[in-house]
């Protein structure tokens, strides 16, 4: 797993943004959302809709982490 969404789930908390309103608003799909828990894959359509709500960068959301058996 080398992307990393753990800058993305503590801004979604700094600025309120619940999963619940991710949802409800159809910014994100609740797979979508399963896959940036696991830190698998997403779009960057996804990445885009996020970025907008949240009025950031994609490195405001996310990060490389080298593999270390790379």
């Amino acid at each position: 797993m080398p992307m990393k969404y753990d800058k993305l789930f503590a801004l979604m908390k700094e600025k309120g943004l619940t999963t619940y309103r991710i949802r409800q608003d159809h910014i994100i799909t609740e797979t979508t959302l399963q896959k940036l828990r696991e830190g698998r894959n997403v779009t960057t359509d996804s990445l885009a809709s996020l970025c907008h709500a949240l009025s950031c960068q994609p490195g405001d959301i996310m990060e490389y982490v080298e593999d270390p058996a790379d």
